[in-house]
């Protein structure tokens, strides 16, 4: 299904009707072994959502709905229609495991596709259920036309003979491929016979297992499994396959090229507008994307407030206003790393979705930055404001307004960082070391700790200090509240003034060169540039992936016949 690791080589080929064809949206679609699903929504949502970005814009509203509803009761999920899906993050248990299995199958048969692979589709479903949702999709299969692929372990004897075709494998090896309906007689006529009252499937399964080597017979695993392997190879079975592939193959090349019909999908701006709702309501219902930062936030701002409460205009006060503000710049923002499970699970149904081609690279890059943006301006204003006016730092609108503003920006920026390392690193602690590794190199050569001055060359100013957020925001925050404002330059000495711009200047070595609002800019510019980053990191992904992995030899064909589907024959 063209979904190798980027470390593993592929041999053979892989023809569609006889010829090397890429597998379009709409033409195919692949269910996980792991359901990556958005634990927030209930199954409706999650099912309407997927309908409106897979199906075109061309078809009316009340049709995608009712394509969804009817998939829904396809897979027997009326009951719990309206349950939250639920996962290991959420406070709800939500559905069982079998009920995820049926959302994820649910999904990507919402276009109909004419290739369906399903790699476990029974597991976490009881025998009952395991029947039902097969026969539904084998009643889908003939009713439209598709072929559908499925691994499927230790099925029950009714679900078996649900299967048109078998393929048997042992350690990569082709024990048997045909008619699912002969394999019990090729195991007889092989010298297996399968005993009565045993399901046929076990029986297979029993006799090539050879992690265990325990048989019934005098012949060991590896000895029948060679027995198996001579017998199909010279059986007539073997020889009607390879002709029929030779056939297809013959047919392919010799028919003008006809590539497969890619499927309509919604437009751009339809994606964007059910992303950047589906993400806004899984933004607001998972307490740990926003909300727990929130109340951690306003916490750590009041907490700021009462160790510099009405810091005042003395001398020591200038220490005491950098230092505060220095905490908001680089700790506050540093905490957004808390967000990055969420992001890691959002990169996950990316992936999936993705791969089944339901939107684009950009769409999803644009939606999250958009319904993300309320919930980051109420994290950064209120407990901003909290901190603000406790501290007593100057209380202007202006200057207010442009504190919120900034402190917003950092936030959004720090977030953008994070989605770059979840896209390049999907695991949850190696993420959080990369990320929290990353910002404290930002922070120790932002010019705080180490003025700018004293700053090695080599590295750590050129490129570490112009590159990293924090210096534009500490000049931010730190003309913001200078400017205009004069100390006494010793406390025993009131009589002698120092204004805003020479401690700026003098005392924390800031470029003054420019305005506060180019450090916003530059702010501004450094999200625009971390979002292209993370966007051209997935683009990235996509195109490197095939070119990895296109280094294998030619050793066999298998062909796919998508279209000789007339005969019902067409689930393996």
């Amino acid at each position: 299904a063209g979904r190798l690791n980027s470390n593993t080589r592929q041999a053979g080929e892989i023809l569609i009707n006889g010829r090397k064809e890429t597998l379009a949206f709409g033409t195919s679609a692949y269910v996980t072994q792991d359901d990556a699903l958005m634990t927030t929504l209930t199954v409706r949502e999650a099912i309407t959502y997927s309908s409106i970005l897979q199906l075109p814009d061309a078809m009316p509203a009340s049709e995608k709905k009712r394509r969804a509803e009817t998939t829904i009761r396809e897979m027997g999920l009326q009951d719990c229609i309206d349950t939250r899906i639920g996962g290991a993050w959420s406070a709800a248990k939500g559905l069982s495991g079998g009920q995820k299995r049926r959302v994820s199958i649910c999904i990507e048969i919402l276009m109909r596709p004419k290739l369906l692979f399903l790699d476990e589709p029974t597991s976490g479903l009881d025998s009952a259920a395991s029947y039902h949702v097969m026969k539904r999709i084998a009643h889908l299969a003939r009713h439209e036309g598709m072929t559908v692929i499925a691994s499927i372990h230790q099925p029950a004897a009714e679900v078996f003979h649900l299967f048109h075709n078998l393929c048997l494998l042992c350690s990569g090896t082709t024990v048997y491929f045909g008619p699912a309906s002969l394999a019990q007689q090729f195991f007889a006529t092989s010298g297996f016979p399968c005993p009565p009252q045993r399901n046929p499937s076990d029986h297979y399964l029993r006799t090539v297992n050879k992690d265990f080597d325990e048989h019934d017979s005098t012949t060991t695993a590896e000895e029948s499994i060679e027995i198996l392997v001579k017998s199909y190879q010279s059986s007539e079975i073997s020889q009607q396959t390879e002709q029929q592939v030779a056939a297809i193959c013959r047919l392919g090349k010799a028919t003008r090229h006809r590539t497969m019909q890619k499927g309509s999908q919604a437009s751009f701006v339809t994606q964007c507008s059910v992303l950047t709702r589906r993400s806004f309501v899984n933004m607001y219902r998972d307490l740990g994307y926003y909300w727990l930062r929130f109340a951690i936030y306003l916490g750590l701002c009041f907490c700021v407030g009462t160790v510099f409460y009405d810091v005042g205009h003395d001398f020591g006060s200038i220490q005491a206003r950098g230092s505060m503000l220095m905490f908001v710049a680089a700790f506050l923002t540093f905490m957004t790393i808390g967000g990055f499970p969420s992001f890691v699970e959002d990169m996950k149904i990316f992936g999936r979705e993705r791969l089944n081609g339901h939107y684009e690279v950009g769409s999803f890059v644009f939606s999250h930055a958009l319904s993300s943006i309320p919930y980051l301006i109420i994290v950064s204003l209120i407990p901003g404001a909290v901190a603000y006016l406790l501290v007593g730092l100057q209380r202007t609108s202006q200057q207010f307004a442009f504190f919120g503003t900034l402190l917003f920006l950092c936030m959004l920026l720090v977030e953008s960082l994070m989605m770059i390392v979840a896209s390049i690193v999907p695991n949850y602690l190696m993420g959080i070391m990369t990320g929290a590794g990353i910002q404290g190199l930002m922070i120790l050569s932002a010019g705080f700790f180490r003025l700018p001055h004293d700053l090695p060359s080599w590295f750590w100013k050129y490129p570490m200090y112009h590159v990293a957020f924090h210096k534009y925001a500490n000049q931010g925050f730190y003309k913001n509240e200078f400017l205009g404002l004069e100390f006494p330059r010793m406390m025993e000495n009131a009589g002698a003034m120092i204004g805003g711009e020479e401690i700026l200047r003098d005392v924390w070595e800031m470029e003054m060169g420019y305005s506060k609002w180019v450090d916003l800019g530059v702010l501004a510019g450094m999200v625009v540039v971390y979002r292209a980053v993370f966007w051209g990191v997935l683009k990235f992904g996509e195109k490197i992936k095939p070119i990895l992995r296109g280094g294998g030899s030619t050793k066999r064909a298998t062909s796919v016949d998508v279209d000789a589907c007339s005969d019902g024959e067409n689930v393996v």
